[in-house]
């Protein structure tokens, strides 16, 4: 199992960062709250888990090693695998879901795209215990950075399947957010974001 990796960000999109580790290229795919943390030709260290299926070897990337327990839990839920889990860490950290979950939140839990109500029932029967002890873990921190949030919360909602028009509208719909505390982190911004598409 690979559990975590560093090494240099050589390539970025919306849903995906390639890390070079010892000469190799390595693909990880991540919610946009871990896109947002890496830059071009910086060096990245990331908390991974490894899908092995017949026809490929998929690698998930996290900022926390909470985020990385979460996405592992949440797949033991029935009908959930790696992509539906991922879309959960993009809208709510490993702490939120964990709330969510503990307080039986289904409004909440189908904010996710993906996500309905029998899904959201099932999350919380199934992963109320298991999930408990990781409602403490603090958030990771990261803030919008100048103008740079706009362009990166838009090309995250594209990432998981908006249009661009709508992308549009719901940066706009949060850009009050960023004035009223100019240092909310991009992850928050794009949370909110993924909240206004889903209402």
């Amino acid at each position: 199992m690979i559990a975590s990796l560093s090494g240099e960000v050589i390539e970025l999109s919306p849903t995906s960062a390639t890390i070079e580790v010892g000469g190799v290229g390595l693909t990880v795919w991540c919610a946009p709250a871990t896109i947002q943390q890496l830059s071009l030709g910086q060096p990245a260290r990331l908390q991974t888990h490894l899908i092995v299926r017949q026809d490929a070897l998929t690698l998930f990337g996290f900022n926390t090693a909470a985020d990385r327990e979460a996405f592992v839990l949440v797949q033991t839920a029935s009908g959930v695998g790696p992509k539906l889990a991922l879309a959960i860490l993009s809208v709510l950290d490993a702490s939120e879901l964990a709330r969510a979950v503990a307080e039986e939140n289904l409004a909440l839990l189908c904010r996710v795209p993906g996500v309905g109500r029998k899904v959201a029932q099932r999350l919380v029967i199934e992963l109320k215990d298991k999930l408990a002890r990781l409602a403490q873990v603090a958030p990771a921190p990261g803030s919008p950075g100048g103008g740079l949030w706009q362009e990166q919360v838009s090309s995250g909602l594209v990432g998981l399947g908006y249009s661009s028009r709508d992308a549009e509208a719901a940066v706009a719909a949060v850009a009050e957010l960023v004035e009223a505390d100019p240092e909310i982190p991009v992850a928050a911004l794009m949370r909110a974001a993924l909240r206004r598409l889903a209402k």
